[in-house]
């Protein structure tokens, strides 16, 4: 074999420990400037703001009191159109006709109901019948809401019932004098 392709620059034991040693101080050099040259822009993505008052506040709020309104129990009950609840409430069986329900518009289901009268139909509809639950499954409903739903349904399905007006509101109680000092 030739000796000239075996020959290496590298003669002495300390010539290979000025390359052993160039060579880390090449890689780490190479690794510091690497490392500085990343991090001198200050940070603009996600989460750069994390540490503000705000972002805290937000991260530490109750999951609870997201998407969720308070309302007064003692406050007097506003009640609502009957469109409105029959789109929140009835609209989930009557707007398909699940369960054997009668579809909203659908006069030939809804004229057999229509024909027992309105206080029949009422009477069903707060109390439930069949697979229908008592106020199509919202306890939270008053009567005069379930009523107006009845009538908004039925009346687009062909009848003509009266929707039914809001009860009147409780007088005010009178106060009580108060007894006089001695």
């Amino acid at each position: 074999m030739n000796d000239a392709h075996n020959e290496s620059i590298i003669k002495t034991p300390k010539q290979l420990v000025g390359a052993v040693v160039g060579f880390f101080l090449v890689t780490v050099i190479g690794i510091i400037l690497l490392v500085q040259y990343v991090t001198t822009d200050k940070l603009t993505g996600a989460g750069s703001n994390s540490q503000a008052p705000e972002e805290i506040a937000t991260r530490i709020a109750p999951v609870a009191d997201t998407g969720f309104t308070f309302k007064d129990v003692n406050a007097p009950k506003v009640l609502q159109a009957g469109d409105a609840i029959y789109n929140s409430t009835c609209a989930a069986c009557h707007g398909a006709g699940v369960a054997g329900a009668p579809k909203v518009g659908d006069a030939g289901s809804w004229s057999a109901r229509i024909a027992q009268g309105y206080d029949t139909v009422l009477k069903h509809a707060i109390e439930g019948l069949r697979a229908m639950p008592a106020k199509g499954g919202n306890p939270d409903l008053d009567d005069v809401e379930v009523a107006r739903a009845v009538v908004f349904m039925a009346n687009q399905s062909g009848a003509k019932f009266k929707e039914p007006e809001a009860p009147a509101a409780p007088a005010p109680a009178a106060e009580t004098p108060a007894e006089p000092a001695k």
